[in-house]
């Protein structure tokens, strides 16, 4: 195989759907705490999220120049979201027994702030952002 067939889609690992216990809330019918299920996302989901969340705002001084601003908060969630593979947050059902509409929303009401904090960091490490430019040389090298 040439070193360009490595890169072939049907040639790449698969990214494995990870497991994460978020919270001990949740149980199942043995009072063990249920794990969450994340799989990353692509390029295309990303980018959608992030113009979902980019708005133009006015540069202050500037008449009539506008600059792009994300909503970190708001793009993070999103892509939280979109990890999530389990539970299914766009369960409607699921929605209602939380009295909301919308998977953010849910995912907002049914965590701590410090679990939803959890998810975040877990996303980003799923999705490949939490990997740094010297652990990828160091990993070459090896």
């Amino acid at each position: 195989m040439s070193n360009l067939q490595a890169f072939f889609a049907q040639n790449v690992e698969k990214v494995k759907v990870e497991e994460h216990v978020i919270s001990k809330r949740f149980k199942d019918a043995n009072g063990k705490p249920i794990p969450w299920k994340f799989g990353a996302i692509d390029g295309e989901v990303d980018a959608a999220n992030r113009k979902a969340c980019t708005k133009r705002m006015p540069v202050p001084g500037k008449k009539g120049l506008m600059m792009p601003e994300v909503d970190f908060e708001q793009y993070t969630l999103k892509n939280a979201v979109a990890t999530i593979k389990y539970p299914d947050l766009n369960d409607a059902e699921l929605q209602s027994s939380y009295g909301v509409m919308g998977a953010e929303a849910l995912l907002k009401k049914m965590l701590l702030p410090g679990e939803l904090t959890e998810v975040k960091k877990i996303t980003q490490e799923v999705n490949g952002f939490d990997v740094g430019m010297d652990d990828l040389v160091e990993e070459a090298k090896n």
